[in-house]
């Protein structure tokens, strides 16, 4: 059976463990180059010119990945579904956007089948995402090896972590490290400065998560600063290192059973579905919506 993948959207660690376990049982497998993008302008190769064993323990994505907003245009997804039509069946890696892309191909006569990979967390119906655990991994390091110098100044800190529009990153960062308050939607300033204020007259620091994309950061530092008349307030943007931290256990393990269970579909010729994990971390098998 001719297979193609893809890894669409933002990379997630976990990512090459997932191809590289698929590889093993799918030896005629392909790739198109950068996700949709290379589903649309036909830079579709044999995965094994590009396969290294060496990196799948590693972040990242061996096929590369990117972001195609123009896929939602009718000229542009047709050329993608051209392309498409030339395989059996083509696996789809990433969030929501890459599950929306992988319907409509699926919809208009190619046999899809989607894998949450995105460390946001954010899938619909999904508990799981290939890349959330390291993620998290690397939001804990970043503020456990920030804060001792915090203290030392008895400043506070807020750390911004990713997660776009989901504060799934956020709140389970600031539950590992026992962050002092978390801040996952529009900031309430008032009580901000009260939490510092609160850890600053005890002689200690104030550790607070934010999720990304509320407002700028040092703005929110800037204005607290404001409103304390000190400039206590420091910022730390955790950043891509969430990306491209080394998977752990638990995301190598995940992103096998994921692999697994994409292999049993296509064996058994189930396509049209979404791979996904439930509250136990099961993994199960669903129609598009």
């Amino acid at each position: 059976m001719k297979v193609l993948v893809l890894t669409s959207g933002g990379d997630a660690p976990g990512m090459n463990k997932f191809l590289t376990e698929v590889y093993k049982k799918c030896k005629d497998l392909y790739f198109a180059y950068a996700g949709f993008t290379g589903l649309v302008n036909g830079e579709i190769y044999p995965f094994k010119d590009v396969f290294d064993a060496r990196l799948t323990n590693c972040a990242g994505s061996m096929i590369k990945s990117s972001r195609c907003p123009e896929f939602k245009q009718a000229r542009v997804f047709n050329k993608a579904l051209k392309n498409a039509k030339d395989f059996d069946v083509v696996i789809i890696l990433g969030g929501n956007g890459s599950e929306k892309g992988a319907k409509r191909l699926y919809e208009n006569g190619v046999n899809t089948i989607f894998v949450p990979g995105t460390i946001d967390n954010d899938v619909d119906d999904c508990s799981y995402s290939i890349g959330f655990s390291t993620a998290v991994k690397e939001g804990v390091y970043t503020v456990e090896n920030t804060m001792p110098s915090i203290v030392a100044f008895n400043n506070a800190c807020l750390f911004e972590v990713m997660g776009r529009e989901s504060a799934e990153i956020c709140k389970t960062v600031a539950k590992q490290v026992d962050a002092d308050y978390i801040v996952a939607d529009k900031p309430d300033y008032e009580e901000l400065k009260n939490v510092v204020l609160k850890r600053y007259i005890k002689n200690e620091s104030a550790c607070i998560i934010v999720r990304e994309n509320i407002c700028p950061i040092d703005e929110m530092a800037k204005k607290l600063n404001e409103l304390l008349g000190m400039d206590i307030v420091k910022t730390q943007i955790v950043g891509r290192t969430q990306r491209g931290g080394a998977p752990t256990a638990e995301e190598l393990s995940m992103a096998k059973k994921y692999a697994q269970e994409v292999c049993h579909c296509i064996n058994s010729k189930v396509f049209g579905v979404r791979i996904l994990a439930d509250k136990e971390y099961k993994i199960v098998t669903k129609e598009f919506k």
